[in-house]
């Protein structure tokens, strides 16, 4: 039995990725978006001045560099973006309890909201791991503090943005990927 000739490859038309449509869109929606993932206008100006980005990785390095260089004052409006959200329904009352009072601590001495990357941490263990942060870092000094709060709000930037131009979704405001964002997801409009 002979067959026919065979037909050409069929090929899917090219769809974009969620970093092609941030490489095109307007200068203020990318802006936006990038302020959902750090509050700092500076911080998003220059990465979103600086596309296109050829890859996820050049663009998680950009967003690296431009949270190392945040001046003192891009830090304070960075840090005052960040804030607790809802735990989930079914923790206990007494870990909201011990939450809200390390945390209150915590903003008394350092005059702002806690940040902590819990990529690391698995999602039973996130509020262990975020009271455990918050007991240490609290006999930190000021300057300390201030130097690895930065870290921690570099890591939770870089998180949020590559989750949201992986294709996982809107960029974590209101509700934080699992494990993958600090306690402090910022508030939308902030």
């Amino acid at each position: 039995m002979t067959r026919g000739p065979t037909l050409p490859a069929h090929r899917l038309p090219y769809l974009p990725t969620p970093l092609d449509a941030f490489n095109a869109a307007p200068a203020d929606e990318a802006r936006a978006l990038l302020l959902r993932c750090l509050r700092s206008l500076r911080w998003s100006r220059r990465i979103a001045d600086h596309r296109p980005y050829p890859d996820l990785d050049s663009l998680l390095a950009a967003a690296d560099e431009a949270a190392y260089d945040l001046s003192p004052t891009d830090l304070s409006e960075a840090l005052a973006g960040e804030s607790l959200p809802e735990l989930p329904a079914d923790t206990y009352s007494a870990a909201h309890t011990a939450l809200a009072a390390a945390h209150a601590a915590y903003e008394s001495r350092f005059g702002h909201a806690f940040v902590v990357y819990l990529g690391d941490a698995r999602p039973n263990e996130a509020i262990d791991h975020t009271l455990e942060g918050i007991r240490s870092r609290l006999t930190n000094d000021p300057e300390e503090e201030r130097v690895v709060a930065a870290e921690q709000l570099r890591r939770v930037a870089r998180s949020r943005l590559a989750t949201y131009l992986r294709g996982a979704g809107q960029c974590p405001s209101a509700a934080p990927p699992r494990g993958a964002t600090s306690h402090n997801a910022p508030a939308v409009g902030s």
